[in-house]
This record gives structure tokens, sequence and C-alpha cells, in this order.
């Protein structure tokens, strides 16, 4: 795929599932199920206050009525709790967060009895259009992991190769990133990199090719890695970046948003389903293109 429309369409293509949606009172989230509904991406379990999720539908003109709509009415503080159990009890395929603060809907992704935990750790993966560029790239982890391990960083990768290969790349090219090419005891980023290499190239880390420490420059641009004598099966050639702490992740989003005009999807990975855990910020759009990829990617 080329564009996140593709993505969108390709779902479009396919059986209808169903989403829950925690706090569904937003005015760009009910943006974005009129949206999908009108383009046939999946039904919706709309949970939240009904007095408040009718007024905001008005406002987004949203009939609630459309026989692809669910409502359930529940109290504030049970809100999350009910849309993860949807997705556990097979009700719904994929939970999206609405008007609710994130740290809520995780606590109640991560239930002992009524959650979706596997044992895996969250890690968000982003998947952004840019311009200019050939393919879609993934980055992660944008906004769970603060400081990864080594053992976290493992299945953080992991969880972005279950994604890239859930759009049908079957052996995604992943470049750990670090600020030089070479092993450097002083720089943890460099010597993770290099044991994830040799990880996946013993077999520990399997359905990828992994390559690294690589700069952000070879890892995306053949002409700068050819420049620098780099030979790697990934670098110029990288589908998943993997950085070192989740402030390089934030840089490295926020640049390619702000300053060359990217278009993203997003989900956290490493749950029973994919969770949709767009800003309250993000436009109807940018919700529309987490929810095709959650949906295409869901195994439910």
């Amino acid at each position: 795929m080329k564009s996140l429309q593709e993505l969108v369409a390709k779902v479009e293509q396919n059986e209808s599932k169903v989403v829950a949606i925690a706090q569904a009172a937003d005015l760009e989230v009910m943006k974005a199920v009129k949206e999908a509904i009108e383009r046939n991406l999946c039904h919706f379990l709309l949970v939240g206050n009904r007095k408040e999720m009718t007024e905001v539908a008005f406002e987004a003109e949203l009939n609630l009525d459309h026989p692809s709509i669910e409502l359930l009415s529940v109290p504030k503080e049970q809100v999350a709790l009910e849309a993860v159990k949807a997705v556990k009890s097979g009700v719904a395929h994929v939970v999206m967060k609405g008007n609710i603060a994130t740290k809520d809907l995780l606590k109640a992704v991560l239930h002992k009895e009524f959650g979706l935990r596997t044992g895996n750790v969250l890690s968000h993966v982003a998947l952004f259009e840019i311009p200019a560029q050939e393919k879609l790239l993934f980055l992660t982890d944008a906004a769970m992991n603060i400081t990864p391990g080594i053992e976290e960083k493992v299945q953080i990768v992991q969880n972005a190769v279950k994604v890239a290969r859930g759009l049908g790349i079957e052996v995604p090219k992943v470049a750990p990133l670090a600020a030089v090419e070479v092993v450097n005891p002083a720089m943890s980023a460099s010597t993770d990199a290099a044991l994830l290499t040799q990880m996946n190239r013993r077999g520990q880390i399997r359905d990828c090719i992994i390559d690294g420490p690589l700069a952000f420059d070879n890892a995306v641009s053949k002409e700068a890695a050819e420049h620098k004598g780099i030979d790697s099966p990934v670098a110029g050639e990288a589908d998943i970046l993997v950085v070192p702490a989740i402030e390089v992740a934030n840089a490295l989003y926020k640049s390619f948003m702000y300053f060359a005009g990217a278009k993203v999807a997003g989900v956290i990975s490493g749950a029973a389903s994919p969770i949709v855990l767009t800003s309250r910020s993000d436009s109807a759009e940018s919700k529309i293109y987490s929810l095709a990829l959650a949906l295409f990617t869901s195994e439910k």
C-alpha cells in the first residue's frame, strides 16, 4: 500500500466488524462514526451516557437510529470496562477510545477478569503516509513505553511486525534506530539494536528482517546508506522504525506530521485485539485511518 486511503478501501471490501467506542460523546468521534458508516467500514457499539451521545450525534448530523449503530448507556465509571467487555465477549472486535482518559481505558484493557491482556507488552504502532515517499512507514513506540529495555523492545518489535504482516507485508524490514551505525558500549541504543539483530538471525525474533543499529537517514534513504558504505538488507528500505526511547518517537512522529505533512493511523498492539487510541485532538480523518488499521489487522 502507498496510501492510507488504500487501507480504508480494503476494509470496505471485507466483512463488517463491530467497534466498541468508550465514551462516544465526542464531536470528532461522532463525525468519524458517520463517515465510517457511510463508507460501510463497520458497525458500532457506542458506550456512554445516552443523553450526551444523542446531543453530540445531533451536532455531527449522525442518525443514531441507523441499523449499524447500537447504544449502550452506562454510568461514567463503567464506560471503559463495558466497552472492553464487549470485545472480550465477542460482541465487538475492536475497542476505540472516545472522550475518555487513556489511563482509564487502559486500566479496563488490563482488567484481570474482563480485560484483553495477553501477558505481552502493549505498544503503540503508528503507520505514516509521508508525501514523496514510495510506501507507508511504521514507527514504534511513540505512546506507551518510555525507556524500554531489551526484553520490552523484543515485544515492541513483535507487536509492530504482527501489524505489518496483517497489512500483507510478509517479511517486514525492521530498523532499530541509534545515532550511529556501529556498536558503541557507551550507547545503549546501539547495543540493544545489535542484540535485536542477532536475536533475529538466530531465529529468536521471527517473520521479519532486523538490521541495526542504523541512524535515521540510513534507515530510510538508500543514497545515504550507499554514501556511508553501509551494506545492509534493511538500510534504505525499512518498513518499521524502532526507537530507543519515547522522546525519539515523539519527535519523529510530530516531525512527520508538522514538517512533512504526513497522514497517520495508529493502534495499540499486544492486547487480544487492536486498540484505537487516538488523541482527543485528532481529526475525524485521522480517526478513520486508525479505525481502518485496527479493523484490517484484527484477527477476530
